[in-house]
């Protein structure tokens, strides 16, 4: 391959990865036809997007770049996986898809620069809560004081509201009321 069309595949990949900050690499070599469509359709549903890359060219396309922690996995035949919400959700798509599909093999993901190797890499970062998740345990998080400060404070208003209706009957009946010291 020539270097001006090198440096146009390359100048390809930039464009098409631009905004891309996070995804997966598979090697989807071996897999049946049927079984490879079914695969792209059902990521496709998703959202998310399959690109088969060239390695020597994505390296270089991926420098100084939030996907470069991603060349640490280019060896072989590499797809790169990406889109959906979330790299989380990327990751959990294909750990289920890994299962129906035999010869699917997950080598790798970037998250926030971070390269997780291989399948145990990609179905430990499945396991990270995703961006809605982590923003609902952080409102859990905030609302949760709040309302035990709530509750506290209505149960000692329901303690106090019990004396004083003590206090009202005992009055009622005439009966002295004792000094608490």
């Amino acid at each position: 391959m020539s270097k001006p069309i090198k440096s146009m595949m390359v100048a390809d990949y930039r464009r098409r990865f631009e905004g891309v900050d996070n995804a997966l690499l598979v090697d989807i070599r071996g897999i049946e036809a049927n079984d490879n469509n079914a695969l792209r359709q059902g990521l496709h549903a998703s959202g998310i997007k399959i690109t088969v890359v060239r390695n020597t060219l994505a390296r270089d396309a991926f420098k100084e770049t939030s996907l470069e922690a991603l060349t640490e996995g280019l060896d072989g035949p590499s797809a790169m996986c990406y889109g959906a919400d979330s790299v989380v959700e990327v990751a959990r798509e294909l750990i289920t898809w890994a299962k129906k599909v035999e010869k699917l093999d997950l080598k790798g993901a970037c998250l926030d620069g971070e390269f997780f190797d291989g399948h145990d890499g990609v179905k430990r970062l499945s396991a990270f809560p995703t961006r809605d998740e982590s923003q609902a345990k952080v409102v859990q998080l905030m609302l949760s004081p709040a309302g035990n400060v709530l509750g506290a404070a209505m149960r000692g208003g329901s303690d106090l509201m019990g004396i004083v209706k003590e206090i009202q009957e005992r009055l009622e009946k005439g009966e002295e009321i004792a000094k608490v010291g």
